[in-house]
């Protein structure tokens, strides 16, 4: 059978994003402002940057969320980038009169990213297309936290039909998010799920979380690496590969995509955290965004060169 055949197919839901990076030095003091050394365009956003690293480690991916005017220039750009990583973008719904997310983002030497975004608050009025057509083949489905507004029953239909839903979270979410409970698989960052909890230790948060949710849980703490729960709920950790990062924007979306490609390929959460954790950390050791993302190639030769 060919390989495209074997590969396994995933639904990514989110909002795509027309990056503007810089590089400085340093971040410029309030009023102040400073040259980059660097400028680049490119396509972001969470779900989308994952999306590209699930391509990139071999994965059939499909996307689903709202654009711009089909008129505007960002979307237009973007969809010439995801034709160029193989996306599958049948599923996106342009939106009459409304602009695709424009974000500029500073990057200092050390890798840390600071950033403001400008999204449309009337793209979360859009709805997704079919569930069947969006469902079909389907063997994992990523998704924003922020989307949960237009992709609720789509996360229930998907559990009732046995499809890993991973959710991507990158802000606090409300503790009546419908999410916690649609989702499988809740993937936070530190700040965000003590914030979540309100607990200040990310353990603890965790835990607080789970007698809400029976989905699994985990927290990624950069280069502490990830804290999660097991299925007996006691704590354990997956160490993150120490590299030189000289870039962390869209580290914690491949992650997420690396992680639910492993989910769709069948593979246990334990080698599915380790995984991501190596595809992360060859994308911090690389300028570009999610567009840094490496090949599945890369990540299973950087595995094999770890203790």
């Amino acid at each position: 059978m060919a390989p495209s055949v074997l590969a396994p197919r995933i639904l990514c839901i989110g909002i795509p994003v027309r990056d503007l990076t810089f590089r400085v030095e340093a971040v410029p003091a309030r009023g102040s402002k400073a040259n980059a050394t660097h400028l680049a365009e490119i396509c972001g956003g969470n779900a989308l940057n994952a999306a590209i690293a699930m391509a990139r480690l071999g994965g059939r991916v499909s996307f689903a969320g709202p654009m711009g005017d089909a008129r505007e220039r960002s979307s237009d750009f973007i969809l010439a980038r995801m034709a160029h990583e193989g996306i599958d973008t049948a599923h996106i719904v342009r939106m009459p009169g409304l602009s695709t997310p424009v974000s500029a983002i500073m990057i200092e030497p050390s890798g840390e990213r600071t950033l403001t975004i400008f999204r449309d608050s009337a793209l979360w009025g859009m709805k997704l297309p079919d569930t069947d057509e969006l469902l079909a083949d389907c063997q994992a489905v990523l998704i924003e936290s922020r989307c949960g507004a237009f992709c609720i029953d789509l996360c229930i239909e998907s559990r009732r039909r046995g499809i890993p839903v991973i959710v991507g979270v990158d802000r606090a979410m409300s503790l009546q998010d419908e999410l916690l409970t649609a989702a499988s698989h809740l993937l936070f960052a530190s700040e965000q799920v003590q914030e979540t909890a309100g607990i200040a230790d990310d353990g603890e948060a965790l835990k607080r979380l789970a007698s809400l949710t029976a989905a699994f849980l985990a927290a990624t703490r950069g280069p502490q690496g990830t804290i999660w729960l097991d299925e007996a709920g006691a704590l354990e950790e997956t160490p993150a590969f120490p590299v030189e990062a000289v870039d962390t924007l869209g580290a914690g979306d491949v992650f997420h995509g690396a992680f639910a490609f492993c989910l769709a390929e069948g593979k246990g959460v334990r080698e599915a955290l380790r995984f991501a954790a190596a595809a992360a950390a060859l994308k911090c050791t690389r300028h570009g965004g999610g567009l840094a993302a490496p090949q599945r190639i890369e990540v299973e030769g950087f595995l094999r060169s770890q203790p």
